[in-house]
């Protein structure tokens, strides 16, 4: 009974190490730190080659990830059992569910996606989002990062579509990259809807409801359940109070930029200084 009883205490011991050292290489692997040839020597170890390029993708639901969960036990094993134990990686970091494939191995990300989804398809909040295939230890971080970024937009962009790729939304990091002017066009073109009576938010909501539904009235006001008047109407004071003309392809492209940006940097709930960092996705 001792042997036993110490047997098991040793494969206890064990299990916890390698758990405890796979969360390293998570953590380490994720956010760049340690020597590169280490992390190549210790990803070896839990199935993952780090050369050529990789792909992160990330998953995000209002109840977080954690490892064991029947989420996270379901996709990986759905993963492997479909392409094999090498080159990819599943795991969960700060209640998001990773996973990390060659860039070599096709579909990876698609299949991850349809297995969340299937899991979750009844959970309004999850959003998934894939980076970009970058090369080295790098890389990873670099992917990881954009497929984060791509989850953020998705929710401060109220996008409908569960599934994003950092390839289709590059627009609005090029978007943020420059602080001072995404701050200046903003302040400079919707400004003056401050002026308007009750503020700005709601001639705010209009205009990002009139362009995500391709700038028709009548989906406008079924979006946001109002009558065409009312859509008719705020476009007009917005038009009176701006002076940028829908009709004008020019100031129209001006209004439709603006209207991105308030929703990425929180205008007007957040005031907007020229030249600070925006907040991070």
């Amino acid at each position: 009974m001792a042997l036993v009883e110490g047997y098991e205490a040793a494969q206890r011991l064990v299990i916890r190490r390698e758990e405890a050292l796979r969360r390293e290489f998570i953590d380490d692997l994720l956010h760049g730190r340690r020597d590169v040839g280490t992390l190549a020597e210790r990803a070896e170890r839990f199935g993952l080659r780090l050369v050529g390029a990789h792909i992160v993708a990330i998953a995000e639901a209002e109840q977080p990830f954690f490892d064991g969960g029947p989420v996270s036990r379901h996709v990986e094993a759905s993963l492997l059992s479909r392409f094999g134990v090498r080159d990819i990686l599943i795991a969960t970091k700060e209640g998001l569910l990773v996973c990390v494939s060659s860039g070599y191995v096709k579909g990876v990300s698609e299949a991850f996606g349809s297995f969340v989804q299937e899991m979750m398809k009844d959970d309004a909040s999850l959003r998934i989002g894939v980076g970009r295939a970058h090369h080295g230890p790098g890389g990873v971080v670099r992917s990881f990062e954009e497929a984060r970024n791509v989850v953020s937009f998705a929710r401060r962009l109220q996008l409908p579509d569960r599934m994003l790729h950092a390839s289709d939304l590059l627009v609005l990091q090029v978007l943020l990259r420059d602080n001072a002017a995404i701050s200046e066009l903003v302040e400079t073109v919707l400004g003056p809807l401050r002026a308007a009576k009750g503020g700005p938010n709601a001639l705010l909501e209009t205009l990002f409801a009139y362009f995500a539904t391709g700038a028709v009235a009548t989906l406008t006001a079924g979006r946001l359940h109002i009558g065409v008047r009312t859509v008719t109407y705020r476009l007009q004071r917005i038009r009176e109070l701006t002076g940028y003309d829908l009709n004008n392809p020019i100031q129209r492209h001006a209004l439709e930029t603006a209207t991105l940006g308030a929703r990425l940097l929180g205008w007007p709930d957040e005031t907007i200084m020229t030249g600070t960092r925006l907040p991070a996705p």
